[in-house]
This record gives C-alpha cells, sequence and structure tokens, in this order.
C-alpha cells in the first residue's frame, strides 16, 4: 500500500510506498530542500485501511435486494467520492521530486573517519591550551602532567604581567648605613588564578634621568625564603618586597621599577 508523507522542512509533499519504509526503517531525505527527515509522523496512505471502524446501519438504511434504484444511487455516492479522493491525489502527488531512502546504519558511517580526527583535535588543544585549562580548572592539573610527561613538556603556571599591578614602590635611604637605599614595593595578582612570580626591573637614574645602573631581581632574590616559588602568587592576594641594596658612589635620585616574564 502506498502513500504520501510531509517534508517538514520545506512542506513538499511526496509519493511513498509502505513497503519502502518497512524496508529502510530510518530517514528520508527531501528531494526538494535536500533535508534528512522521519517520513512516518506525517504519513498519508493512499487506500482505506481495512482496520477502519466501519459504521453500523440500522435495518431501514439497509438496501433491499432486487431493489437497483438504491443501489445505483449509493455506487454513484461512492463513485463520486472516489473521483474526489482522486483528483485531490493528483494534486499531491505532482511535485517533480524524488526522495532517497537513507538506513540507520549508513547515517552513521560518516562518524568512522570523524572520530579520529576529533580525538587528535582533542589532544591538540589540550596540548596548546594546557596552561589555561590547568588555570582554570586545577583539578586537571594532575593529568595534564601525566599528560606532558608522555610529550615531554611542562604544565607551567600562567604568566600574565599585564594581570600583576604594582600598586606601590618606595626608594629610600638606610639611615644607619652609608651607601644602602632600601626599595620597598606592594604588588599584587589581580588575576583570577595562580600566576607565576614576575621578574623585577630596577633602574636607578640621575638628575636627567638617565639610568646610573640597572638590575633585575628574580623571584628566588626578592621572596622571603619561608614562600615557595613553584606554588606560585595566589589569585588576589598582595607581596610586599623589601630589598636592601649597595649603591656605592652612584648617588641616585630617582629610579624606575617594572616587572614582566
Amino acid at each position: 500500500m502506498s502513500g504520501t508523507t510531509l517534508c517538514p522542512h520545506c512542506g513538499t509533499r511526496f509519493k511513498i510506498g509502505r513497503e519502502q519504509l518497512d524496508a529502510h526503517y530510518g530517514l528520508v531525505r527531501c528531494g526538494n530542500c535536500h533535508q534528512a527527515f522521519d517520513p512516518l509522523p506525517d504519513y498519508v496512505p493512499e487506500e482505506i485501511d481495512p482496520q477502519l471502524e466501519l459504521p453500523i446501519l440500522d435495518e431501514t438504511q439497509i438496501a433491499a435486494p432486487g431493489i437497483s434504484g438504491s443501489n445505483t444511487q449509493s455506487s454513484g455516492h461512492v463513485t463520486d467520492l472516489l473521483n474526489t479522493m482522486q483528483t485531490r491525489h493528483d494534486i499531491i502527488v505532482s511535485e517533480p521530486y524524488e526522495v532517497e531512502f537513507l538506513s540507520k546504519s549508513n547515517s552513521r558511517l560518516w562518524m568512522i573517519p570523524v572520530f579520529p580526527l576529533l580525538l587528535l583535535l582533542i589532544a591538540q588543544s589540550t596540548f596548546l591550551f594546557r596552561v589555561e585549562l590547568a588555570a582554570h580548572i586545577p583539578q586537571l592539573k594532575p593529568w595534564l602532567i601525566r599528560y606532558c610527561k608522555l610529550l615531554k613538556c611542562s604544565v607551567p603556571l600562567p604568566q600574565k604581567a599585564s594581570l600583576i599591578s604594582i600598586e606601590s614602590s618606595e626608594l629610600k635611604d638606610e639611615p644607619t648605613q652609608r651607601n644602602q637605599i632600601i626599595l620597598v614595593a606592594l604588588l599584587r595578582n589581580r588575576a583570577a588564578y595562580t600566576q607565576a612570580y614576575p621578574n623585577l626591573e630596577l633602574t636607578l637614574t640621575d638628575l636627567q634621568d638617565n639610568a646610573l645602573a640597572r638590575r633585575i631581581f628574580k623571584p628566588e632574590d626578592y621572596l622571603a625564603t619561608s614562600r615557595n616559588i613553584a606554588t606560585g602568587f595566589p589569585s588576589n592576594q598582595e607581596l610586599d618586597i623589601n630589598l636592601r641594596l649597595d649603591t656605592t658612589d652612584l648617588k641616585p635620585v630617582g629610579y624606575r621599577l617594572a616587572l614582566y616574564y
């Protein structure tokens, strides 16, 4: 038994065989818009389903045998109805498109080559963004470290210098010691995650702002011995720095302090 089905994407109705639906048991592709869809929800059979309930007639409605007038009238009514149905049917199936049947097994065949490519993409993304992943999802860091052991890489702490600020700084003389100065500074990690400690660059200048001396201080130079460099600069925390420097005969007047990685 054949029938028609309606494409939910473009509204085109197609002629389709019931035996084809049973054989393919899956999706069909619209010949008009080329979109795949399930044809069963809008399937309409052409013939009257014999399982439909028929109305029960009273004895007065049943024509007596041999009375041809009643039979002719009923036959003519049925004929008109069938002609009307045939006319509607011709309108429905006049679309010049065909449908393409797809089995559920074939529709998943494209996943076979895509799956290894997807795994490769995930592996590459994990390698490239391992620092960001470890910073924002600390629970992943042990797994990322194991992953990097296979690739002979590391998972360092983030180094975003723009998110670390020098809140204040001061260069003052040591009153009890000649040719000694004290650098006092306050750093703050404004990031939402732990970062590596930055390097500090101190430049001593004269009256014309010319550089007299320059020195770079690594984290092990300015951190207290009680701090562990490997644990990093905690999020939204401040760090006090106090360094004593010997200037000999430089006699600096000003200074510049910067941080970087």
